[in-house]
């Protein structure tokens, strides 16, 4: 999947993952209950990005992310230093 949207500096494009729909025990949950993963799939990155590639799962810190929408898809804009780790 390519992106629309070129990082500058220390920036990580992403996609969130899908929300899960049921539990591990079988029970399907409704929308209003879902929470919004905090993993996502890096999409592209700038070019002060140093420990992350495109294609990488990350998880990130919730408040001080972008979020922008272009042709019904959800990207996310994070700083390097706003993820937390690699999966």
């Amino acid at each position: 999947m390519t992106t629309p949207i070129k990082p500058l500096a220390d920036r990580v494009v992403a996609v969130r993952e899908v929300a899960a729909t049921k539990t591990a025990s079988g029970i399907y949950l409704p929308d209003n209950a879902k929470e919004k993963p905090m993993i996502a799939k890096v999409l592209a990155i700038g070019p002060d990005v140093k420990g992350i590639k495109v294609g990488d799962r990350i998880v990130y810190k919730d408040y001080p992310l972008t979020e922008l929408k272009i042709d019904g898809t959800e990207y996310l804009i994070v700083k390097e230093e706003d993820v937390l780790a690699t999966v």
